[in-house]
């Protein structure tokens, strides 16, 4: 018998998450489709900052970083983004996972060693996470998905509509600089800000805004979260 994927979960589990509950039946019913099954462990941030965190997480074939920020240790997430990141663990961050991904990689490695997050640290002179001039909380946008890219490998169209849930986005101002800087911009919205966010050069990593696992399903699961798992085998 075909073991099952390990999906190690960063993230604070409740289960008055809509996102939360959705997260594991995307994962479940994604695995499925690829014939395989997906045992889906949620990793409380604060159990990350001690120092078995990377012995923890080094036990899971694949790390996502779940909505429902702020994470009850911002340090536990980060050390888990950037252990996924420097160990070529496929990685999917969604929403709050997006975020903290973004501040990961501009600390880690274009040097922003004061890079924040406004809800958290709202006076921070660096705030490469800020409020969304208006919440996408509740909405659906359509997001263009950029040419060449993973993400559009993976849907196979050049834009798609996804729900949202965020008040927090990666801020204007740090957009072309982390794009520069490796992390490729690799979905927009209307206005050209990032939603989709991959490092080409790593088995899977990729970032979104938006949360698919809202809109997956058994019948079609979403191709962003399938992809994530064909990498994980």
């Amino acid at each position: 018998m075909t073991a099952a994927l390990r999906v190690g979960v960063i993230g604070d589990y409740n289960v008055g998450y809509p996102s939360h509950l959705a997260t594991n039946e995307a994962l479940g019913h994604a695995a499925k489709s690829l014939g395989r099954e997906c045992e889906c462990v949620w990793l409380p941030t604060e159990s990350l900052t001690g120092e078995d965190g990377k012995a923890v997480l080094a036990r899971y074939d694949a790390l996502f970083c779940a909505p429902g920020s702020p994470y009850a240790s911002m340090g536990g997430a980060l050390r888990a983004i950037r252990y996924a990141r420097e160990h070529d663990r496929p990685f999917l961050g969604i929403c709050g996972g997006f975020q903290h991904a973004m501040i990961e990689y501009a600390r880690n490695v274009l040097g922003v060693a004061d890079a924040e997050h406004e809800e958290t640290a709202p006076g921070a002179g660096e705030l490469v996470i800020s409020k969304l001039v208006c919440s996408l909380a509740g909405q659906q946008h359509t997001v263009y998905v950029t040419p060449g890219s993973r993400a559009r490998a993976a849907y196979g169209r050049d834009e798609t509509i996804e729900a949202f849930r965020c008040n927090y986005g990666l801020n204007p101002a740090y957009q072309q600089r982390l794009h520069a800087g490796g992390l490729r911009v690799s979905g927009v919205d209307e206005n050209g800000e990032a939603r989709i966010v991959e490092l080409p050069d790593h088995r899977f990593y990729m970032a979104t805004l938006f949360v698919p696992q809202l809109t997956s399903s058994a019948e079609s699961p979403h191709p962003l979260i399938a992809a994530y798992l064909r990498a994980a085998m």
